[in-house]
């Protein structure tokens, strides 16, 4: 009866579409539970802050030790369990979705260090980002389910359909990260596009449609995929994800183009500073070898040098210290005009955080963004499982912020246009200058969707999607992508795209650069010939092709496989059973002869 249900179940709904809904539910689950752990944890430094306001030294103290305790845990709980679960999960998801096999990158040892890791590092306030953990972990869910489950066993043993599994777990991260169900398509399916060795399913094939309470959408399978971002994107919303009711009141076209150009300018330094920092950490003998030793003590440094640089009585006063990231993006995205209206009545208490009796508003804003942006640089190197994209966002924010500011304060009575004052909202430079700037770090465009489900405007859809391409051309101009420079750092095996200059190597073959004097073995070669290729060499893995003078490739055999076969082939149980044999059809051969012998 079990198994004609199951057959009735995959026959009439389809065992992409449960497995793709089982999906949703799962990651909208574990977001919903991230989200309230992280939540309490910033909510438990606040009261321990402010529970101790009449000892400024008591203060600090509690201010710095909290976040390094967090922080020096999650880097020793994920080095112990799983190192795997160390940094964003993006690059390594690209190389995965290129078709190479990373061992231990999607198990359950991960997955569980990935999660409490990303837990107690978000929750410590240290300027750090969930988007990139949320996509591991989201394709770690797809790689468990499908292995566990007997129910989805074809998924998982066929390696297309892994991939596209993957593909769209990746994009099931992005939308439970920011409860943007639309925003993770795509993005996601550019990264499919870009990284899968062929054109991939998930986002060409047109399947059918699905209905929603609001809205019915026509869906790619994809169709599979755009139902399910629906369903954990607004589970997310629905179980507690942060409101966004608060970030719905930009309207207002931004003006300006410094917000996108400079933009593109900061998120080529952002990536360049990253990948400096890594390098002089690596090529630094001393400190790297110290450090190998004292595995928690750079990301308890780190932590104490950023805390103490952001406690609110001291210099975090000056770049509102005391608010969560957050609370950050609310009073930024605030419609007031902080230079001439002064505080909102509605954030009255942390939108007093930027307002500082010893300063202005741009000073403020300015120091924050210097701050940030090398503090941002530094924290994602730390050894814990960590993003840069919200930091980033941030950052943008504020500096969109100040341009948006001091655009009003030029501009007091608005920009007036044959006959029609427009007014400076700042709030609106800031939602473009977090889309620009973020797009810049990770060279991608859909941050421009995921910022109009945030705020839910699309009336300035053009002017937007202009800033964030912008911002893009100047960066692939300068830099690689975040994400790339990881890559490139790790040395894993991806190749990323040709930028711009580099036309002549298209004219590049794989004749030009390969190795051709390699040890190979052929089918009909002898046991000598694996012999003196296995002396010969220590390759870990040998090419076999078809014959010595075709040299048609017909694939590759791993070193320890061919030892094994041949120590199996070559023991003592094996040599005794040759030998009964042989001695059998000896007997057999003789009595045949003897029984002719005796016909005459």
């Amino acid at each position: 009866c079990a198994v004609q249900c199951q057959q009735f179940l995959i026959s009439k709904v389809g065992e992409d579409w449960i497995f793709l809904i089982l999906l949703g539910l799962v990651m909208a689950l574990v977001s919903w539970a991230m989200d309230f752990a992280i939540a309490t944890c910033l909510q438990a430094q606040k009261w321990m802050y402010g529970g101790l306001d009449t000892n400024v030294l008591l203060q600090y103290l509690a201010w710095v030790t909290y976040p390094t305790v967090l922080i020096t845990f999650s880097a020793g709980f994920t080095q112990i369990l799983a190192p795997q679960a160390v940094g964003s999960g993006i690059p390594e998801m690209k190389t995965i979705l290129r078709g190479v096999v990373l061992k231990e990158y999607l198990t359950f040892k991960t997955f569980v260090a990935k999660v409490i890791g990303l837990t107690c590092a978000l929750g410590s306030g240290m300027p750090l980002g969930k988007e990139g953990p949320f996509v591991h972990i989201a394709s770690m869910c797809a790689a468990l389910i499908s292995r566990f489950l007997s129910l989805f066993g074809g998924i998982y043993e066929n390696e297309a359909r892994k991939i596209e599994m993957l593909a769209a777990a990746c994009a099931v991260g992005v939308g439970c990260c920011f409860a943007a169900p639309i925003g993770g398509r795509p993005s996601i399916c550019a990264c499919v596009c870009a990284c899968a060795p062929e054109p991939s399913t998930t986002c060409l094939q047109p399947r059918g449609h699905c209905s929603h309470p609001c809205t019915a959408l026509l869906l790619a399978p994809s169709s599979a995929l755009q139902c399910l971002l629906q369903i954990a994107g607004e589970l997310a919303v629905r179980l507690g994800k942060e409101p966004r009711e608060a970030l719905r009141r930009q309207p207002a076209c931004p003006w300006g183009q410094p917000v996108p150009i400079a933009s593109g300018f900061g998120g080529a330094l952002f990536v360049y500073l990253n990948r400096k920092i890594v390098q002089f950490m690596r090529r630094q003998k001393t400190i790297n070898r110290f450090l190998m030793k004292k595995r928690l003590l750079f990301p308890a440094l780190v932590t104490l040098v950023i805390s103490t640089l952001t406690f609110p009585p001291g210099f975090g006063q000056f770049m509102a210290g005391q608010l969560t990231q957050k609370d950050t993006l609310v009073t930024l995205f605030d419609n007031q005009t902080w230079a001439k209206q002064g505080l909102s009545e509605e954030y009255l208490g942390i939108l007093e955080a930027w307002h500082h009796p010893r300063s202005n508003v741009f000073i403020t804003l300015t120091v924050f963004i210097l701050m940030k942006f090398w503090m941002s640089a530094l924290a994602t190197t730390i050894p814990v499982p960590c993003g840069a994209f919200m930091p980033v966002f941030v950052i943008g924010a504020a500096f969109g912020r100040l341009v948006g500011e001091s655009m009003a304060a030029w501009f007091p009575d608005g920009i007036h246009t044959d006959s029609t004052a427009h007014r400076i909202v700042p709030g609106g430079y800031a939602v473009v200058g977090a889309a620009a700037l973020s797009g810049a770090v990770t060279h991608t465009v859909s941050t421009a969707v995921i910022v109009f489900e945030l705020t839910g405007q699309i009336s300035h859809i053009l002017p937007v999607m202009i800033a964030v391409i912008l911002a893009n051309t100047v960066a692939q101009s300068l830099q690689p992508s975040l994400y790339d420079s990881i890559i490139r750092i790790k040395k894993l095996p991806y190749l990323p795209e040709l930028g711009w200059g580099h036309h002549e190597k298209y004219n590049v073959r794989v004749e030009d650069i390969m190795v051709r004097d390699i040890p190979y073995v052929t089918l009909n070669c002898k046991y000598r010939d694996l012999q003196h290729v296995l002396q010969s060499t220590k390759m870990k893995s040998l090419a076999l092709v078809e014959s010595a003078e075709s040299m048609i490739l017909l694939g590759s055999i791993e070193r320890t496989q061919v030892v094994a076969l041949l120590s199996h082939q070559l023991s003592p149980e094996r040599r005794l059973q040759a030998l009964r044999q042989k001695a059998l059809e000896e007997q057999e051969g003789g009595a045949e002869g003897g029984h002719r012998l005796s016909l005459p």
